[in-house]
């Protein structure tokens, strides 16, 4: 199977707000955080589900380690 892309635009769909599911995008890589606590209601520490966080990853405590975890669901293409 063809592995996924997402356009920003398609990305923002995944908000995690009103029953849609929760992703959001690290160095390229989208991620499902629908069934992570910390991400309910689609935020996170002041980041949003449907977006690129790669920024605000840098600042967060637990870095990159937390992605190990959670299911990667395709690529974010420009």
């Amino acid at each position: 199977m063809a592995e996924k892309t997402f356009t920003k635009a398609e990305l923002a769909q995944f908000d995690g707000q009103n029953g849609n599911k929760a992703y959001v995008a690290v160095d390229g890589v989208v991620y499902d955080v629908t069934n992570v606590a910390a991400w309910k209601d689609g935020a996170h520490h002041g980041n949003k589900a449907g977006n690129d966080v790669t920024a605000g990853l840098g600042h967060s405590p637990h870095g990159e380690r937390v992605l190990k975890k959670l299911e990667v669901v395709g690529k974010l293409v420009d």
